[in-house]
């Protein structure tokens, strides 16, 4: 017997219905039906665009203008630094396979970090992971072009805060 190294579930009961993990969940699927058209190219493209954390863009370091290239002819194109998109990029995702991958982790780890908490304190723990996740990535590389998107750094704060909660399970 081998053991997947991905997660199916947890063996930890919950004893509150995990709403606010479940709807980060929404919002996240939302946004990717609604904003990003479901992975249609075009719509992927312009919403990782205008919706994504360029570091670069965000801290002026790029001048206004610059053209990043996306692939198969989509380009971003640099401007006034959008002070929302750390916290928009949380929402945003790359690909479908990227979105299922957060979500289950954030399904199977967040009901437990929300039932130990308020519901208010774990929304705010849960953004705020999201948004110290961003600053690192600002800080390590501040002149960088590429687009940022995903709930990965904020699902990497309620996973960390599992292990901090639950480190026998």
């Amino acid at each position: 017997y081998i053991p997947s190294m991905l997660p199916i579930r947890d063996e930890n009961p919950t004893l509150r219905t995990p709403i606010v993990t479940w709807a980060i969940i929404a919002a996240n699927v939302a946004a990717w039906m609604l904003l990003q058209g479901a992975g249609e190219p075009d719509q992927l493209a312009a919403s990782v665009c205008e919706l994504g954390l360029i570091p670069g863009e965000l801290l002026h370091r790029l001048p206004v203008g610059t053209q990043i290239p996306m692939g198969r002819g989509w380009v971003c194109e640099v401007q006034a630094g959008n002070w929302l998109s750390p916290l928009t990029s949380m929402f945003m995702h790359g690909g479908w396979g990227h979105l299922l991958g957060n979500m289950w982790f954030l399904h199977i780890f967040g009901n437990n970090v929300e039932d130990s908490m308020t519901r208010p304190r774990f929304a705010v723990f849960y953004l705020l992971s999201g948004l110290a996740a961003a600053a690192l990535q600002m800080f390590a590389d501040p002149n960088s072009a590429v687009p940022m998107v995903g709930a990965s750094g904020a699902i990497s704060g309620v996973m960390g805060g599992y292990l901090v909660l639950f480190p026998r399970v």
